[in-house]
């Protein structure tokens, strides 16, 4: 009897690799099925959870002096899409555009995505890319004599340990024909602002990071009982760096395929970091990938950062 047949490969391969061994981890990509992309969409909304609406305001109020580094015929190339609310602002605000390309591994929620922005952009070719941004990207040939402006929006970057970021940093300067590479960046601020976006009082958060075990039941065979797991925001010092937790209640052993996670009491699933940056550290991370900081744009309380990178 083969256990594995109409399981997701790829999740399933990730889950055996990550949940098996004695520090137990997932890539948070994992997070983005159409609930979990959902469930973001919703934490996006929360009081607590002040960079969605913090980085909209830079982003509206900024777009004059992120439309100068846009040149005329540009593909604007957005990374980790999601909902693409704040691409409006740029769709707005940036004139003769020749497509827009959003990147994201959520298939239907990508392409339902694409169907609101045809109808709102009718003159604006929305072409969706469904792809792990993290991979090599090959961008469509119809476009690849255009100039090309990175769009990263969100502080997704954080969540790549800074390795990993720089080698995206340096795989999209190498993108041919790019002009700008215009990144959110979540800057570092007071713990208790932090926890409290990543620990919401109405559960939004706590309900997405356990949707990454329906989801696991679901696609990779597991046998998980999300309620025996709490979710827990923890602030990193050392790393500068918020995580996200799945703590299992109790000892326990879990089913995944043909595999089996065995959990301590107390012991927990590492699903997400998001890494806050300072300024100069951005900079740093930048310059190493080939990057120079142009432009800098933030909130008043220094809360996030919305940065346009050039060619260096």
């Amino acid at each position: 009897m083969n256990r594995t047949a109409g399981l997701n490969a790829d999740l399933l391969k990730a889950a055996l690799t990550g949940l098996t061994g004695p520090d137990k981890s997932m890539d948070p990509k994992w997070f983005y099925d159409r609930a979990g992309s959902a469930l973001f969409e919703r934490i996006t909304r929360l009081p607590e959870y002040y960079p969605t609406r913090t980085e909209t305001a830079i982003l509206t109020a900024g777009i004059a002096r992120i439309a100068a580094h846009v040149p005329k015929g540009s593909a604007l190339v957005e990374l980790g899409s999601g909902a693409s609310v704040k691409t409006r602002i740029l769709l707005d605000g940036l004139h003769d555009l020749a497509a827009y390309l959003p990147v994201d591994v959520s298939e239907s929620f990508l392409r339902q995505v694409a169907a609101d922005l045809d109808r709102a952009y009718p003159a604006l070719p929305v072409v969706p890319i469904i792809a792990d941004f993290m991979a090599p990207l090959r961008l469509p040939a119809a476009y690849a004599d255009h100039p090309k402006v990175g769009f990263f929006p969100g502080s997704t970057i954080g969540n790549l340990e800074p390795d990993r970021a720089r080698a995206l940093l340096a795989s999209v300067r190498q993108w041919p024909g790019i002009a700008a590479f215009i990144v959110g960046i979540d800057l570092v601020k007071d713990v208790e602002t932090l926890v409290q976006a990543y620990d919401d009082a109405a559960g939004v958060t706590a309900a997405f990071n356990r949707n990454l075990l329906v989801r696991l039941n679901r696609e990779a065979g597991a046998r998980f009982d999300p309620d025996t797991f709490d979710h827990e925001a923890r602030w990193n010092p050392d790393l500068a760096r918020m995580e996200m937790h799945l703590v299992s209640r109790v000892e326990q052993g879990v089913a995944i395929g043909p595999g089996m996670a065995r959990f301590a009491a107390g012991e927990s699933i590492h699903t997400e970091s998001s890494h806050k940056y300072t300024r100069d550290s951005f900079d740093d991370l930048a310059r190493a990938a080939g990057w120079r900081r142009d432009t800098f744009l933030s909130d008043a309380q220094d809360h996030f950062a919305v940065t346009v990178l050039l060619p260096g």
